[in-house]
């Protein structure tokens, strides 16, 4: 990783680790159990790094590099179901930015429809299950034997926890697969396949 990107990706864990220092205290002095409603609207802020799986030997470059992912979502349904598994909706959009290490440096900006499934049934800990797909532009692509073409589309699916700190405001921690490739519309295209760990803030409104 480049000093630059090492000193964004650092600036972004401090402010995270600060956001909770922040507020967990006043968590302490009441109810923190979040009433989301259809209409809720959601902003986050989700930073990880990317590491990647060569899943067959015609797979050479280990792309791997921090990742930042801005995202608006949109609950669409009152909470469905009972149980366990009752939970609600969200439909949004997220924005994607990766830098990539090998065998250059490179960088990748997309951007992808998003749905999330909620589960509510434990109060201010809340599980989720999400998927996003869209369009995803690199600099990488054209330069490796895995993808010809700059212009590709990323699929990612993943799960996490948010924990609500406050009514408003909740911390995620997850995991999420990513994959890019440009869907047949050139060759070379095996695909680029990667592990995302990640972190970051959401507000609710």
């Amino acid at each position: 990783m480049t000093d630059a990107s090492m000193s964004m990706l650092t600036r972004t864990i401090i402010t995270l680790v600060l956001g909770i220092i922040i507020t967990a205290p006043s968590a302490q002095a009441g109810d923190v159990s979040p009433t989301i409603t259809v209409g809720t609207q959601e902003i986050g802020l989700t930073a990880g790094y990317l590491f990647s799986h060569r899943l067959t030997h015609l797979h050479k470059t280990k792309q791997h590099g921090p990742a930042l992912m801005p995202t608006w979502m949109m609950t669409i349904t009152d909470p469905i179901g009972d149980g366990w598994y009752r939970g609600q909706i969200s439909l949004g959009a997220e924005m994607v930015y990766l830098e990539f290490r090998e065998p250059l440096l490179t960088h990748g900006v997309g951007f992808t429809p998003r749905i999330k499934y909620t589960f509510v049934a434990l109060g201010r800990v809340r599980p989720y299950a999400e998927f996003a797909g869209g369009p995803f532009w690199t600099d990488l692509g054209g330069r490796i034997r895995e993808q010809a073409n700059e212009f590709n589309f990323v699929l990612t699916g993943g799960v996490g926890v948010s924990w609500f700190i406050t009514p408003q405001i909740a911390f995620n921690a997850g995991y999420r697969f990513h994959h890019i490739s440009n869907a047949g519309t050139a060759f070379p295209n095996l695909g680029l396949n990667a592990s995302l760990p990640f972190g970051g803030f959401s507000f609710y409104f």
